[in-house]
């Protein structure tokens, strides 16, 4: 068995900043406090896993990300990405990496897309041919045909986010971490980045470490979750396990031959009626969805039925009201 592409041991990383509670004297140094980032921090993951980092803001997700790409040292901890400690071997782990941050391109905006990413094949030092052929792919998967001659500074912001994340792939590196990739973008710009990025992960052996408040993304591109809150890790699960284990209710919506459909148990709340149709919520901690359908079945002359579960983001949503409760 392979060693995991990245491991994390007790990661911490405090910061200390100015604590304006403090009485502060003429002549002495501004009283600061400690604030803990991330603490602690331990997981492992095999080359090629989809994994979402997530979390509230401020939970950790951007600094751990920044310690694991060399960005930033930690207070204490250990850290191997693709075999090197990203703080201490900064330029050797440059190559194995790709990095997107949201809000912030890689891209000169003065230089046209295909500029920059002739200076970027230059600055990793890709042989010509090789280049050429992945530059050529990325366009393809990403639809970049008709952006390659354009400004980066002319480009909307999906557009520029598809080139961001095709440049941190130019160097075909095993490991890529994508911080909020698609925060700001309208809903047609987030489905089409979204596809791409599922071709790949689908395509290649790219391990994908992900941070995003949308959980469309962690669903179309992920098949684990890692949860943090304070800088501590909460839970480290599988997408469908997440969902199985932590769903507390379900929908169940009936069509029925009855105009005026009603229906009563202790567990379950009406949540609509319209004609010829009902949709009920149930409480599945505390009775089963088979009882359920079995007491609908013998009540109401069903054309047709739909069982949903709860959504991601109320699954992770109920996770943290119950540690905070």
């Amino acid at each position: 068995m392979t060693d995991p592409i990245l491991q994390v041991q007790n990661l911490t990383r405090h910061f200390s900043v100015p604590d304006k509670a403090a009485k502060q004297g003429w002549f002495k140094r501004a009283p600061t406090k400690t604030l803990v980032a991330v603490q602690d921090l331990n997981f492992e993951i095999e080359r090629g896993e989809k994994v979402a980092f997530i979390g509230p803001n401020g939970a950790g997700k951007s600094t751990t990300l920044k310690m694991l790409s060399g960005l930033l040292h930690p207070t204490s901890g250990h850290a191997q990405v693709c075999g090197y400690t990203p703080w201490k071997q900064t330029r050797q782990l440059a190559s194995h990496i790709g990095l997107v941050f949201g809000q912030r391109s890689p891209l000169i905006p003065a230089l046209s897309v295909e500029d920059n990413y002739e200076l970027l094949g230059k600055v990793y030092g890709l042989a010509p041919q090789a280049y050429k052929t992945q530059r050529e792919r990325l366009i393809e998967v990403f639809g970049l045909q008709n952006l390659m001659p354009r400004l980066v500074r002319a480009l909307s912001l999906g557009q520029r986010m598809r080139c961001d994340i095709a440049a941190a792939l130019l160097h075909k590196p095993p490991v890529l971490f994508l911080d909020e990739p698609t925060i700001g973008l309208d809903v047609t710009a987030k489905a089409l980045l979204r596809d791409h990025l599922n071709q790949l992960a689908n395509d290649t052996d790219t391990t994908i470490l992900l941070t995003s408040h949308d959980t469309d993304d962690i669903e179309r591109i992920c098949h684990r979750v890692i949860l943090i809150d304070n800088g501590e890790k909460l839970l480290d699960t599988s997408l469908p396990n997440l969902m199985n284990d932590y769903t507390r209710t379900k929908t169940l919506r009936l069509l029925t031959e009855e105009e005026h459909p009603t229906f009563t148990h202790p567990n379950v709340t009406i949540e609509r009626v319209e004609p010829h149709s009902i949709e009920m919520k149930i409480d599945v901690t505390q009775v089963a969805v088979e009882k359920i359908v079995s007491q609908c079945l013998d009540l109401f002359k069903v054309r047709d039925i739909g069982i949903e579960g709860m959504q991601l983001e109320d699954i992770i949503r109920t996770i943290y009201e119950s540690r905070k409760g």
